[in-house]
Order: structure tokens, then C-alpha cells, then sequence
């Protein structure tokens, strides 16, 4: 974690049951500006409901989340997307036929100045296009070239990288990337680290949910290891292996 003693975001205590299924017991959770976070655990481990939790997907039965050392109150997705938290879920939720700046603007198309947007409610497609090459490049996305391509005619990877950018574009604190790699071959799997890296380097707290262990010690800060709806424990790539990360996981170290 970088110098700054408040995580840009926090959780305290975080509880969420489904009937008789405990899905979070008493999670906490912090990242930091400029972090990634990793987050691991197997099936069950309550990865997903705590992102849910983080994104106002789900409200928690009982807990605390903080932004900048504030609590908050995350009832709806727009709620933390008001707070600067951004998610990309493995789904990606882009739109094939659309073109990749539409796909980067969706649900928050910019008007057109005057008349044009308030009474026709024409918007503003140059300069969504505009913007969204801006935030490609300044991405370092090099296998995007133009913003007029529909994403159906991209690869996986170049489909992450978009709803990656897009995140990035709205996500002043936090982004949250729920397996970014995990329909990826090696070439761009690499592509999406190294954008994760990018995006940590521009002061952003990265959460990172993955099953792959070698991505998760290549690019993570911290790593929390999520056991049976609980925290298990949290390490460093510096003072763990991976042999130690499954240990955790599984219950065979504690």
C-alpha cells in the first residue's frame, strides 16, 4: 500500500446470509491508492458476495464500508459508481453490435451542447469518439486502434481492454476486475496485466478476483485469501509463495 494511511476503500465486519447459507461471516477489506489487492479463495470462499457487497450488487445484513475513511451506504451499483467505484465483471456487460466508443459511454452517453441535447437529445458521438481514443492511448492499449470498430470484431482480450478502459475512464478511486484473464490465452492475458499495472501507477486501488495464481503474484500488492465466507488471512507475493497462498485457501495452513 502507498504512504496514504486511509484506504480509498474499506470494509469492517461485512456479514451477509442467504437463509441458512452463511455467504460473508464478519469480512473485513481494505485497499489502497495505487494497490492491487488480490483477492483469492475456492468456490465458495465468498469472493463474489463480498464484491457484490463493495459494488451495492448486494446490501450487507450487517457491517461498515468506508470510501476515503467515510462511511458510505452502498444500496445500488450507482451508489458506488457515485463514489468512484467502477466493476468489471467477468460477463464484461458490453454490447457486440455497438461500436467502442457507444460500448465505453453506455448508460452515460454525453448530450450534445444546446437545443441539440436538452430538446432532441442528440449526443455528442465525436466527442465521446474522441475521448474514448484519448483513454485508449493513455491506457497504452496498442491493439486498439479505432473506436468506430463494433466490439463483436475484436478478440477477448481487446473486449477486456475496453471494459477495462471504460472502468478506468468512470472509476476515480477504485476499480474492481472480477477474472480478467480468465477466458484469455498467454499473449493477452499479459496485455490485460500490464494494464492493471497501468492503472496502479495512476494512483488507482485495483481489486483483483482471480483463480490464477501466477497472475495474481505477478501483479499484486497484497493478497487476501478468503476461506469459507471469512478472511483467512492476508499476504504479500514478497513473504509467500503460492504453495502457501493454496495452503490458506484449503485450510491446510492457518
Amino acid at each position: 500500500m502507498t504512504d496514504t494511511t486511509i484506504p480509498v476503500l474499506s470494509a469492517r465486519g461485512l456479514t451477509k446470509r442467504f437463509g441458512h447459507v452463511v455467504g460473508l461471516d464478519g469480512v473485513d477489506v481494505e485497499v489502497g491508492s495505487g494497490e492491487v489487492l488480490a483477492i483469492i479463495g475456492d468456490n465458495g470462499a465468498g469472493k463474489s458476495t463480498l464484491i457484490k457487497c463493495l459494488t451495492g450488487a448486494l446490501i450487507p445484513d450487517s457491517g461498515q464500508i468506508f470510501v476515503d475513511g467515510q462511511e458510505v451506504e452502498l444500496r445500488r451499483p450507482q451508489d458506488a459508481q457515485h463514489h468512484g467505484i467502477e466493476t468489471v465483471y467477468q460477463t464484461l456487460a458490453v454490447v457486440p453490435a455497438l461500436d467502442i466508443a457507444r460500448n465505453m459511454y453506455l448508460g452515460r452517453e454525453v448530450r450534445r451542447k444546446g437545443l441539440l441535447g436538452s430538446v432532441l437529445r442528440m449526443t455528442d458521438r465525436k466527442g465521446m469518439r474522441a475521448t474514448a481514443k484519448e483513454r485508449i492511448d493513455a491506457l497504452g492499449i496498442r491493439t486498439i486502434q479505432d473506436p468506430d470498430v463494433a466490439v463483436e470484431n475484436l478478440s477477448g482480450g481487446q473486449r477486456q481492454a475496453v471494459a477495462v478502459a471504460r472502468a478506468a475512464a468512470f472509476g476515480s478511486r477504485v476499480v474492481i476486475l472480477d477474472e480478467p484473464t480468465a477466458a484469455l490465452g498467454v499473449r493477452e492475458s499479459g496485455q490485460v496485466l500490464e494494464l492493471i499495472q497501468r492503472l496502479r501507477d495512476e494512483g488507482l486501488g485495483i481489486i483483483l478476483i482471480s483463480h490464477n495464481m501466477p497472475h495474481v503474484w505477478e501483479v499484486a500488492d497484497r493478497i487476501q485469501v478468503q476461506r469459507l465466507g471469512r478472511r483467512a488471512g492476508v499476504i504479500t507475493p514478497r513473504s509467500h509463495t503460492m504453495t502457501d497462498g493454496v495452503a490458506l485457501m484449503t485450510g491446510a495452513a492457518s
